[in-house]
């Protein structure tokens, strides 16, 4: 270990906090490795599973302070941002908008994604109100309306007054004129809003709908997630001061506690994940990876060759997005994956078991699913497994209990369809339909995008993954399937093998030329040096970041950027060349280039803070 890293003699925690599980992967003071599972929601027990966790690896008791003179740091990953999205359950929002753009967001770009359906469901907006503002900044800075501190004032109060407490600025132009925001912004904070998103800050890109979009998504959910933060950090602030507390963000970065906002935090746990498998498979000598990461509400898929791959325009639960996310494609198909007979056929999810009341063997009422069916098939066996099921926690998987659900099912559909399978049958079906579903999730990401899958190592993890890595590499053609030793705690162990990362983007939208190449320069110098200070703040030396700067080019007259390393105006001419190619199979040599958005990513290489424990000297 490096000598100089001060965490180098204390404990440290990674871990992962999951929709089901919360893992933990321990480093102790002399480089050992501990791991431990625990059921993320479990109220009757205890308050948070991160913090109690940490208490059940150090052998304290329930109220016992924290020692933190001992923790050297705690990096987690979350999925209290993506769960509160999913269930709606963020903060009170109002959005401060341009006048005349009250519906702007409600409209969106009105695209139908299922174009035959006659009754369209549009998502529910995340913001309560809307404050429309007396301003306007044309597209080349000119002030055409000028902002009416007045009535915004009046506006926003009358929204602080019915009780909210988050707000989302979003002007026209303000990605590049920003002063308005500003302004307003400035009044936010007088008359008392406790979080303040401002979209040149939040997501300073063109296009009002995505930009305002990103930034009311992080109005809603950072409130919710400061409050975690702050009650992690209470708990972990001991006799002796506080721990030092970081987060993993949506784009595979670590970050600290209180740099932690909403827009980041979307990913925060399967990220983690894909760092752990990029890195354990780049240790076996594997750089062309699909991850299949299944636990117990869905599963995650990644592609990965050679760099992480981030999407800069997501769709999250309804939401539409723009902020670099890591690229994982999720399927509703987890061990908790719910298993039923809808009177004519057999259905695999999306509803989940979750942590309570969990699959039937839990022993806690649930109801039958794809970790039913493994043991039903025997490919789970009790006598293996921890005893921490039932009302007590002290009994191990139940098997009795799923072949009388399996028994009463196979009645039910033999009277339904007079089809006469045995129950192992019916298992065995349910099982074939998660696979289909997991593979197709993989075909999505690598062969629809000109990838060959079959040249590619299926490095599986999460707590299901073992039970059907080989049936889902059958069904994709794959010969090879990494299983790590830590597979059922990866996403916990890549919390601790992550970098800190900042990254920053900038519109630009200008045609790709000599004469612009030097301003794009200049432009990616400013962002660098001020991802680059956020990097600094968090204690790491210059002489450990790597700073990438990229560009997003595309054709002109077309929406859909590819990313390329900034370099001479030829170089990135054919990288992007090969690129599309790759992707659709054609070029457009004729058609000029466009610089469609500035980014630059600042990663501050963590110490060696692996400790020279070979994986296979894990604790239990």
């Amino acid at each position: 270990t490096v000598m100089n890293d001060p965490s180098a003699d204390k404990w440290q925690f990674w871990i992962d906090r999951g929709g089901t599980f919360t893992d933990i992967v321990a480093r102790r003071p002399d480089g050992s490795l501990a791991t431990h599972k625990l059921l993320s929601e479990n109220p009757e027990h205890y308050r948070d599973a991160a913090v109690q966790g940490i208490r059940e690896v150090l052998g304290l008791a329930a109220d016992a302070p924290i020692p933190a003179a001992q923790i050297g740091v705690v990096k987690m990953g979350t999925t209290v941002a993506t769960n509160a999205l999913l269930e709606r359950k963020g903060d009170r929002t109002v959005l401060a908008i341009t006048r005349g753009f009250r519906d702007a967001l409600r409209i969106g770009y009105q695209a139908r994604p299922r174009l035959f359906d006659r009754h369209i469901v549009l998502p529910e907006l995340l913001y309560e109100s809307v404050v429309e503002v007396d301003e306007r900044i044309g597209a080349g800075g000119e002030v055409l309306t000028p902002f009416d501190a007045a009535s915004a004032r009046a506006g926003l109060q009358a929204a602080y007054d019915a009780g909210i407490r988050a707000i989302a600025i979003a002007f026209m132009h303000a990605y590049r004129y920003a002063e308005h925001e500003r302004a307003c912004a400035e009044l936010a904070r007088e008359i008392g809003f406790t979080q303040i998103s401002v979209s040149h800050q939040v997501s300073p890109l063109i296009k009002l709908v995505g930009r305002g979009d990103t930034t009311i998504v992080d109005a809603y959910l950072s409130p919710i997630l400061r409050r975690y933060v702050d009650q992690v950090a209470d708990e972990l602030a001991g006799d002796s001061g506080s721990v030092k507390l970081m987060f993993m963000q949506s784009n595979g970065g670590l970050t600290d506690a209180h740099m932690f906002q909403g827009k980041d935090a979307i990913l925060s746990g399967p990220a983690g994940g894909v760092v752990g498998a990029v890195e354990v498979s780049a240790a076996a000598g594997f750089d062309r990876i699909i991850g299949f990461d299944m636990g117990g509400t869905s599963t995650d898929v990644t592609h990965y060759d050679g760099e992480y791959e981030r999407a800069f325009e997501t769709l999250v639960a309804g939401v539409r997005m723009r902020a670099p996310m890591m690229q994982i494609h999720t399927v509703a198909a987890g061990g908790g994956s719910i298993c039923q007979f809808d009177g004519a056929r057999y259905r695999v999810g999306p509803e989940s078991a979750g942590a309570n009341p969990g699959p039937a063997s839990y022993s806690r009422g649930g109801p039958l699913t794809v970790t039913d069916c493994n043991v039903m098939l025997g490919k789970l066996q009790p006598a293996y497994f921890p005893a921490m099921f039932g009302p007590n926690q002290d009994q191990s998987l139940d098997a009795g209990v799923v072949h009388e659900k399996f028994a009463a099912l196979t009645a039910t559909i033999a009277a339904a369809s007079g089809d006469s399978r045995a129950p192992v049958e019916v298992a065995e079906g349910f099982l074939k339909i998660a696979v289909e579903n997991m593979a197709n999730a993989i075909k999505k990401i690598s062969v629809q995008r000109g990838y060959d899958v079959t040249e590619y190592t299926l490095c599986c993890f999460g707590g299901a993954a073992g039970q059907h890595a080989c049936l889902v590499a059958d069904a994709l053609g794959m010969t090879r399937v990494l299983a790590h030793p830590l597979a059922g705690v990866l996403s916990a162990y890549g919390m601790g093998l992550a970098d800190v990362r900042a990254l920053r983007e900038q519109s630009v939208e200008a045609p790709l030329g000599e004469d612009t190449v030097g301003e794009v320069a200049a432009l990616l110098d400013r962002l660098a040096a001020d991802a680059g200070s956020e990097v600094r703040a968090q204690g790491i030396g210059e002489g450990r970041t790597d700073v990438l700067r990229r560009l997003h080019l595309k054709y002109d007259g077309t929406d859909t950027p590819l990313v390329v390393d900034f370099a001479s105006v030829d170089a990135m001419t054919a990288q992007f060349e090969a690129l599309h190619r790759q992707r659709y199979a054609f070029v457009m040599p004729d058609k000029a280039l466009i610089v469609d958005t500035a980014a630059v990513e600042v990663v501050g290489r963590s110490e060696d803070s692996i400790g020279s424990t070979a994986p296979g000297a894990v604790a239990a």
